[in-house]
């Protein structure tokens, strides 16, 4: 046979499966599915799909001992997960990190926020570098203005920067330390280094200067962040460029290896390899920080390709459903960047594809914990597996799919069992199925009292147990859809499903249906998917540069030069790997934020031609604000607009066209029982590759092809398209009679329901807001309640809101309830109303309903404003008295009266401070009058999501499951209390547990708590608690029991809906008058971030949980008339049973987030001098208590600075022997060389020179040290791999990251 043209291969290599699309040179296409790892049989599994295809398509041998001849390959495309798995197992190579002097803990500490609010250990995974080198050199923004008394600087760098910023070098690189430094580290066997220098992304002359010493002395990797990614923001810049020197050279090993595999090394074979971004790029490119997403970059090109234009152009949610976990996108005619998203605990700095991962996967396990059913996010893995795969594994989604009948063994091959040669295991299923079972009626038999009006619960069949699991599955999928098409202001509703994967296919239908969608559309190589979208994928170049200038008519000539140029740079690269000028295309983007605000869009002109007011690329402002104005809700038309970085995205075409085959085949297959809402149905059984284009198939339906299932359920049409696609119209979904009586399934489906309301008014909230503080730094909650007040879904889970937004709610019923009408909204933030301090704003929306006197729910959203009035800017004065001096006062205010918004009154309400002395009213009034619009229309948004529930159940059922849901809670709580009164009758023989702490001011704070075995509850007695303060710290009734469900929720160990149900079995007693009860009029502000922790410290030292964290939130704040800035700052957490505590984290009730150093710098008048680790500040112990932090701030110029702090007196206690960890210390360094205690809580006027030190508290040791260990706190751990447990990501997955770190 003549070949005219060659073999073609586009391969997906996945942890488990590689995937392989081969073009034939007769223009015929093949896939191949094998395994990934299988050493008995071939060492790589890409190299053996491409030998098995030439071997069976020529017919000639290709022997797997010797390399495969390569005249007949045209090209190869790939993508990888190598360099994922090595993130995830911590397995890439030994790196050092280079950075700036008195920053060598930077990444260790990162944003220092924690990544799970309520795990105690505090998991985090290490970092990738095994030894850092300081390097005594800095670089500062030279600021307007500056009023330093200090030396002139070495250098000064004129404005020719990238950015345009002028620099000044305060300190040289010392060369000759460096390379002592670097053959050090070259001595220890480390070889690959990353650079790290603050500002070099805007003058990188002294990391460029590291990095050709570094390849000087031998080096085989160094990466230098001003060239992995020249972005500002050196935390995430930071990240980038360590995970492109650890990954880098374990991806060169697998490519070393990959090419070995072939004759002559595949020298003139095209070889690309799928960068994260969605474009492929040369081998010799593929580096480590673009590779993180490689694998599933290429499905979502391969549906975008295949899907959107099959379906008339509507927008798609890409719908990617795994073993572990399922991964959501959406394309809309362009690939949806982001340019900072975390991947196995590294935040990479980079263009990747918006991928959100989530853990609910064919491999989810499933469980039944205190009368709910819930699906993950543990997974079974590849081993065991499933319970069917019959190696004693837990059941999953796929063991319930397999139970009602979705799942037909015969038709999966024979690969299970020890010997991997048995099928698919039915009766293990079922046997695990009817043991849940039982587990799950004995339940609902002895708590009948609660889930049956009539007092007989219902009992559960394992086929209607099986059909609950994926109803709940299916809605834990819905959830992040609904996130990532409602944030940017789509209707999740008017896209197409694109579905692919091997799980996908058997809940595409049932996940339309709940979101109101109208089309599935599955492709024919749906199962390969990924490998597919490698042979559409274009070659893609980017190249990025960072800038500080305004966009209008002054910067067009130096915007288009700059353009120019990178585009230029983009053409020479692309027509150097052999593309011609035809076949490249250039994209413009800006990255574009209005001025004094952080949420920057990277934004393209296309659709927006240039014109004489705009660029020569395009009219970027008309662009930028039709966007922000879409996902924002409003636009800012008097603010100027800055961009940030300029970026330009080449693309060689060069993707195939996919060959459509006619087929003609026969129908029905066989037919079959499946088990549906309605029981059993007959269901008609179709091989997918016998089946002729353009037939129909109505549900209910099998389609089965090598490499997936597809179910289309019964009131769905199944379409085969001319090109051999599925395309499935979807058809309603009649919810089916529900009653008031307790249904196990709809309880998690109502939980769900609930918390998807509060998260969408969230977002609502978040679009149409102003503010930095709630736009940007996303600190507010939105919840909805009963028509008692009693909270019922809260999200986020910030802890200082945690049950506080009910005692509001509950005192707005209480004193004013009678006169509450339809279109009032109910404003409030005093501290006796449920309040936690001023600035934390509260909305109240009562949700009236036709018939029904008075509310049947209310939502409520509680927002901080960054100013409310007062003594200080920012109303948060570490020196107030009375609560007058803290801003304006709400109790019950009308905001909305009769739907009408009450804008002067209110307007009068925040301007009412400037009564009393000293006072002043807002100093931000238009930015209060907008967020308080902005929580009115959140509220909006939840009363119509409410009302459209109760239109689907009825009222009585919507709230029948409310408390359901709050009930469900309660039993989490009474059995984790149950539990411990065992163990603590066991080892004491009493019920009774007790503690005490105290404040730096000597203050008490005592608690007893008995517990009722057989009830599972407890009462609280905060008798003894020391009487009111003079100063501020001063906690409102609300913020006990905020800190109380904190600690009860990290007691219970497992996710629980938190809401009213925690605190029904607890009964809290506080004394009238005390530090926890104050007066009417008492300063407040101190206790809400200080008094707080203390609570939650006595709390777990009268359980024993843990040894004290740092007990504070470390509050500073720092201004002038121009400007203001507060932070709160790390310390030290606590250890505990079986972990060492974190160094340098947030701790229990607050989780904020810091200020980047670059960041810090370029927009305030200050220099960060230091930030590390606190050495030896940690209690020491069996497990040592966690490091705090040090951090010097250098002031440029006459600044007020406040501190509000605590356990600089006090220490934060260890537990069962441990030492204490250190206090804190607040230090003025004067200009003049004098050193002050600033002690506790101040204010002081700070001149130009002066430097503040902060030193906070480390956490507390467990457990008696070993003195022949002493000092190592058992320090000695396994590096920890990331994916113990799964890991999400995505912008949906970044977005509440960002809101629980508040």
């Amino acid at each position: 046979m003549a070949y005219h043209w060659k073999f073609d291969f586009a391969i997906d290599r996945g942890g488990t499966f590689t995937d392989v699309f081969a073009r034939l040179p007769d223009g015929r296409e093949r896939v191949l599915k094998l395994l990934s790892h299988d050493p008995q049989n071939y060492k790589d599994a890409p190299t053996e799909g491409i030998r098995r295809v030439l071997a069976e398509e020529t017919g000639q041998a290709f022997p797997r001992e010797q390399p495969v001849e390569t005249s007949l390959i045209g090209w190869i495309r790939m993508g990888t997960t190598v360099a994922t798995n090595a993130l995830l197992e911590r397995q890439g190579e030994r790196t050092a990190l280079l950075v700036t002097k008195g920053f060598k803990d930077l990444l260790h500490i990162g944003t220092q926020a924690r990544p799970k609010l309520f795990d105690l250990e505090v998991a985090v995974p290490d970092v990738l570098y095994d030894e850092v080198i300081e390097v005594d050199e800095r670089v500062v923004l030279r600021q307007d203005g500056c009023q330093l008394p200090r030396k002139e600087p070495k250098r000064l760098l004129p404005p020719v920067c990238s950015t345009g910023d002028s620099l000044e070098v305060w300190r040289e690189l010392d060369m000759q330390r460096v390379e002592d430094d670097l053959r050090g580290v070259l001595s220890r066997g480390i070889h690959s280094l990353a650079v790290l220098l603050l500002h070099s992304y805007t003058w990188s002359a002294h990391e460029k200067a590291v990095g050709s010493l570094a390849r000087r002395l031998g080096f085989t990797q160094v990466s230098l962040s001003s060239e992995v990614m020249p972005m500002v923001r050196a935390v995430p810049r930071g990240y980038t460029v360590c995970a492109d020197a650890y990954l880098t050279p374990k991806i060169r090993q697998y490519l070393k290896g990959f090419t070995s595999g072939f004759r002559g090394g595949l020298e003139g074979v095209s070889v690309l390899f799928m960068q994260s971004d969605g474009g492929l790029t040369p081998m010799e490119q593929f580096c480590g920080s673009r590779a993180v997403l490689s694998g599933p970059a290429g499905g979502v090109v391969g549906y975008a390709i295949t899907s959107y234009s099959q379906t008339e152009n509507k927008p798609v949610i890409g719908f990617d459903m795994g073993g572990t976990s399922t991964d959501v996108s959406r394309y809309a005619g362009h690939y949806e960047h982001v340019f900072e998203a975390t991947t196995a605990g590294v935040t990479l700095q980079a263009p990747q594809l918006d991928i959100n991962t989530v853990a609910a996967g064919g491999g989810s396990r499933l469980f039944f914990r205190s009368g709910m059913f819930v699906v993950g996010p543990e997974s079974a893995g590849a081993h065991p597996g499933p319970a069917c795969y019959r190696k004693g594994g837990p059941l999953t989604v796929t063991d319930a799919n397999l139970a009602l009948g979705r799942l037909l063994p015969s038709y999966f091959p024979r690969i299970f069992g020890p010997g991997e040669d048995e099928p698919l295991s039915s009766e293990e299923t079922m046997e695990h199925f009817q043991q849940l079972t039982r587990e799950i009626n004995h339940f609902l038999y002895t708590n009948q009292s609660q889930s049956s009006a009539n007092g007989s619960a219902h009992s559960n069949s394992s086929r209607e147990v099986a059909m609950g699991f994926i109803r709940v599955a299916n809605e834990a999928m819905c959830r992040p859809i609904r996130a990532l098409t409602q944030a940017k202001g789509h209707d999740t509703s008017q896209h197409v499903l694109a579905c692919f994967g091997g799980a996908g296919g058997q809940h595409a239908c049932a996940i339309a249906q709940a979101l109101g969608m109208k089309t599935v559309f599955i492709h024919k190589y749906s199962g390969v998917l990924s490998a597919y979208g490698l042979a559409l994928a274009d070659v893609v170049e980017e190249v990025q540069e960072p800038c500080s200038l305004q966009y209008n008519p002054r910067s067009f000539s130096e915007l288009d030069h700059r353009v120019e140029q990178l585009t230029q740079r983009c053409t020479e690269t692309l027509r150097d790997r052999g593309f011609s000028s035809s076949q490249i295309t250039t994209e413009v983007f800006l990255h574009l934020r209005y001025e004094k605000t952080d949420c920057a869009l990277m934004v393209t002109a296309t659709g927006y031609p240039g014109n004489s007011r705009s660029c020569k690329s395009g009219d970027f402002r008309s662009a930028f604000t039709k966007r922000y104005l879409q996902e924002f809700g409003f636009t800012i038309p008097d603010r100027p607009i800055m961009v940030d970085d300029i970026r330009v995205r080449g693309s060689g075409k060069s993707g195939i066209k996919s060959v459509t085959n006619t087929k003609m085949g026969s129908g029905i297959l066989k037919a079959t029982t499946c088990y549906f809402e309605d029981g059993y149905l007959d269901t008609s059984v179709y091989l997918w590759e016998e089946l002729p284009c353009d037939h129909n198939i109505p549900g209910p339906a099998i389609i089965i092809d090598k490499n997936s299932t597809i179910l289309v359920e019964p009131s769905c049409v199944a379409h085969l398209t001319e090109g051999g696609d599925v395309c499935i119209a979807v058809g309603s979904d009649p919810h089916c009679l529900l009653g008031t009586e307790l249904n196990t399934v709809q309880l998690s489906i109502f939980s769900h329901r609930f918390m998807s309301i509060a998260e969408q008014m969230g977002r609502v909230l978040q679009r149409t807001s102003i503010s930095t503080n709630i736009k940007e730094r996303l600190d507010f909650s939105c919840a909805v309640f009963g028509p008692d007040g009693g909270l019922v879904s809260n999200a986020p889970h910030i802890p200082v809101h945690l049950g506080a937004m009910q005692e509001t709610v509950q005192y707005q019923i209480k004193s004013i309830g009678s006169i509450i009408k339809e279109g009032d909204v109910i404003l409030s933030n005093h501290p006796c109303a449920g309040g936690s301090h001023l600035p934390d704003l509260t909305v109240i929306t009562p949700v009236f309903r036709s018939g029904v006197s008075g509310p049947v729910f209310f939502v409520a959203s509680r927002g901080h404003h960054a100013d409310i009035g007062g003594i200080t800017p920012g109303s948060m004065p570490p020196h107030s008295t009375s609560l007058q001096q803290e801003g304006a006062v709400f109790t019950s205010f009308k905001l909305v009266t009769a739907g009408v918004f009450q804008e002067e009154a209110v307007t009068e309400a925040l301007m009412a401070p400037a009564q009393y002395p000293d006072c002043s009213g807002t100093r931000n009034l238009h930015d209060n009058l907008s967020d308080l619009r902005a929580q009115v229309a959140a509220n909006q948004r939840g009363s119509t999501l409410v009302g459209e529930l109760i239109d689907s159940y009825g009222l009585a059922v919507v709230q029948a499951y409310m408390g359901y849901i709050q009930t469900n809670a309660e039993l989490a709580v009474r059995d984790m209390l149950k539990e411990f009164a065992r163990c603590r009758q066991k080892q004491t023989g009493s019920l009774e547990v007790e503690a005490e702490d105290f404040m730096d001011d000597g203050t008490p704070i005592r608690l007893r708590v008995q517990i009722n075995e057989n009830e599972g509850s407890a009462v609280f007695d905060f008798t003894g608690t020391g009487t009111e303060v003079w100063g501020n710290c001063n906690a409102p009734r609300a913020i006990t029991f905020s800190a109380l469900i904190y600690c009860l929720r990290c007691m219970v160990g497992q996710d629980i809906p938190l809401n009213q149900g925690c605190l029904t079995p607890i009964k809290v007693i506080i004394p009238s008058g005390s530090i926890l009860q104050p007066s009417q009029n008492a300063a407040v502000v101190g206790g809400n971030v200080l008094t707080s922790q203390r609570v939650v410290d006595v709390i777990f030292r009268a359980f024993e949980v843990c040894a004290a964290s740092q007990g504070c939130m470390n509050n500073v704040t720092f201004g002038s008339e121009g400007s203001g800035y507060y932070e709160t700052v790390a310390g030290g957490a606590g250890a505990g049973p079986g972990w060492t505590g974190r160094s340098g984290v947030h701790s229990h009730m607050t989780n904020t987030r810091i200020t980047d150093p670059e960041i810090l710098e370029k927009r305030y008048p200050v220099v960060l001098e230091h930030f590390s680790l606190r050495p030896g500040s940690g209690g020491a112990g069996e497990y040592r208590g966690g490091d705090g932090v040090i951090r010097k701030l250098l002031f440029r110029n006459k600044v007020v600075l406040s501190v509000l702090t605590e356990r600089r007196s006090t220490r934060p206690y260890g537990l069962h022997g441990g030492d204490c960890g250190a206090s804190g210390l607040n230090q003025l360094h004067r200009a003049d060389g004098r050193v002050l205690n600033l002690g506790a809580k101040t204010t002081v006027s700070l001149e130009p020179g002066d430097m503040f030190c902060l030193y906070t508290p480390g956490g507390g040791g467990y457990g008696e040290e070993d003195k022949q260990t002493a000092g190592d706190g058992r320090l000695l751990k396994k590096r920890r791999r990331f994916n113990d447990n799964f890991s999400e990501r995505g912008s949906v997955f970044e977005y509440r990251m960002a809101q629980e770190g508040v």
